[in-house]
């Protein structure tokens, strides 16, 4: 059976048309693992022929909000679809910041819950369960399916001074896929990568946004913690990543446009020698 690697959203924090808020979707067999959940994360699973209440885990790879604003959509959609056989989501994240957002998210929604609970007679909780993870040098096995042959694990990233950030690796039968979180360049990604058939990495056309951060400087901000595509080319082709998956694209261009062949032109100026996917929502790839 075979791998399944889809694109649940594009987007960044900036609002486009028919780009949702960052997410990957992996599926082997009955597992189905939800990376990051930003905004209309849930539209995207149901497009994607998936409920919230197949999901087998949620991972986060850090704390910013275009990568969570969808989170609580996601649980409170499972909840309330799986009532009389509900089981709280396992969403797996590293210590920090994310573990405390995980722990506080659902606060505001106490009254909401508490009336639900006492009209339905439920006295299960939206909330997730929890696995924390503590972040080595080195690259850590953070999750592992009790029947399957799948597990996943993760490394730290430079998004600094987000911290901590992480990649996450997807290992199955089939082969292996890695997600990139937020992060620049840098080998870390690539090694987590070695030897895998699918990288799905954020990318930026710098060449673009140092126009854009003359007269907006908040643009050079972005810019120090973001992967430029050209060098994310010349290190995707020294890893000998096979297919690379451009999302989180600063700027995003139309979908369908001739704008996305300019990134992959910009990848090709790179160096980089293997297949070329510039994401849209809903983009999809198997091995």
């Amino acid at each position: 059976m075979a791998t399944t690697v889809v694109i649940t959203g594009s987007g960044v924090p900036h609002v486009q048309a028919g780009r949702a808020g960052a997410g990957v979707l992996v599926t082997h067999d009955k597992v189905r693992l939800q990376f990051d959940a930003g905004r209309a994360t849930t539209l995207r699973l149901a497009e994607a022929g998936v409920s919230p209440r197949q999901l087998s885990a949620l991972f986060i790879s850090h704390h910013h909000s275009d990568h969570l604003t969808g989170l609580t959509d996601v649980l409170f959609t499972r909840w309330i679809e799986s009532h009389g056989r509900f089981k709280a989501l396992p969403v797996i994240a590293p210590h920090g910041p994310a573990i405390t957002f995980l722990e506080r998210m659902f606060d505001p929604w106490n009254d909401d819950i508490d009336i639900r609970r006492a009209h339905t007679g439920r006295t299960d909780h939206p909330a997730p369960a929890i696995n924390a993870f503590d972040i080595a040098e080195d690259t850590v096995e953070v999750w592992r399916h009790s029947e399957i042959d799948v597990r996943v694990l993760a490394r730290a990233v430079h998004h600094e001074p987000v911290s901590p950030s992480v990649a996450y690796r997807v290992e199955t039968p089939d082969g292996a896929m890695v997600f990139s979180g937020d992060t620049r360049v840098c080998d870390e990604v690539g090694e987590l990568a070695r030897g895998a058939k699918v990288l799905v990495h954020e990318a930026m056309r710098k060449s673009v946004m140092r126009e854009f951060a003359e007269s907006a400087p908040h643009f050079g901000h972005i810019m120090e913690y973001h992967s430029d595509v050209v060098e994310l080319a010349a290190m995707a082709e020294r890893f000998e990543v096979p297919h690379l998956v451009l999302t989180h694209l600063i700027p995003a261009p139309q979908p369908g446009s001739e704008e996305e062949n300019l990134w992959v032109d910009d990848v090709r100026s790179g160096g980089y020698t293997g297949r070329v996917t510039v994401a849209r929502d809903l983009t999809s790839c198997e091995f």
